[in-house]
């Protein structure tokens, strides 16, 4: 699988980034702890994605309380493979936990998840959001000091605006911005992704199908399976449920049809047509879900394909 570097740091990743958010719950949140994949369930999908080519992992350590980041190192000493492992901190590790950016809980939170991973160091270490509790200078400063001393090989950001990235970047050098983007979720086209390319950062994109929107499993507002994303976590998509979107998207499962593709195919490949996305993060529930990122790969889409794929919303 193609791969690509983080900056100017040294690191490289896969093109498809395999996330492990739902690993023993759903996301960071302390209330679906235990639920989402178990270990067997994570188990099989590691092992289907390493056979298929995907070498960078993407965790935090609140993913699961903690149990994301355990079965990770689990799987890694017990199949003795190594991928790049992409790791953040913010969110607290419990109910009523702390959380945050301070020196003090960065470097506790990196020991911890060195810890639970079994490495001596991770290749991305990414705030998971920003912090206004604590000081831009501080942060970059600590990130730069945990990367001079080996134990993490580059550092980056997650859900930051353009903003709070260019008030970081005059106190370190992030490698990398994590942020939520796909064909419905376009925000960061204004001007954090040019922020990206100016300043040399590289640009990965979370949610690719929008909480499964995109992968065509919905039909109405109303729509929400029980244990569907928008059932269980609704709160980060209710503004796209609108009637117009849904037409948009009808528009959109019909030219995936049109290509022979699955909805959920055409999404990916539409990110990775984008030339500023460095990688993609995605979180299959099923193996068959890898196989339909992998497919993404194959079918290469031209600049105005995709921009009539996006005319589509």
């Amino acid at each position: 699988m193609e791969r690509r570097r983080l900056g100017a740091s040294s690191v490289e990743i896969s093109r498809l980034v395999l996330g492990c958010g739902n690993f023993g719950g759903i996301g960071s949140a302390p209330a679906f702890f235990g639920r989402g994949e178990t270990e067997e369930q994570a188990f099989e999908l590691m092992d289907a994605a390493w056979s298929l080519g995907m070498r960078t992992f993407d965790t935090a350590d609140a993913y699961g309380g903690g149990r994301s980041e355990t079965w990770i190192g689990k799987w890694m000493a017990s199949r003795g493979n190594r991928p790049e492992i992409v790791t953040k901190t913010f969110n607290p590790m419990e109910e009523g936990a702390d959380r945050g950016l301070s020196r003090r809980r960065l470097t506790r939170q990196l020991e911890s998840s060195l810890d639970r991973l079994g490495v001596d160091y991770v290749d991305v270490y990414l705030a998971h959001a920003f912090d206004p509790d604590t000081p831009l200078e501080q942060v970059a400063a600590t990130f730069e000091g945990l990367r001079d001393i080996g134990l993490i090989k580059a550092w980056g950001v997650s859900n930051f605006d353009s903003a709070q990235l260019r008030r970081l970047y005059e106190h370190g050098r992030p490698a990398v911005v994590q942020n939520a983007y796909n064909v419905l979720e376009r925000a960061d086209e204004d001007d954090v992704i040019g922020l990206c390319s100016e300043l040399d950062i590289s640009y990965m994109a979370f949610g690719p199908l929008a909480g499964g929107i995109l992968a065509g499993k919905y039909r109405s507002p109303d729509d929400r399976p029980a244990d569907s994303r928008l059932a269980l976590r609704p709160e980060p998509y209710e503004e796209l449920l609108t009637d117009k979107m849904f037409a948009g998207l009808a528009r959109f499962v019909a030219a995936a049809k049109e290509r022979d593709v699955s909805p959920s195919t055409l999404a990916l490949a539409w990110l990775l047509a984008q030339p500023a996305v460095a990688a993609v993060v995605v979180g299959p529930r099923k193996q068959q879900h890898i196989g339909l990122a992998l497919q993404a790969l194959d079918v290469p889409l031209s600049r105005a394909d995709a921009n009539a794929i996006a005319q589509l919303f």
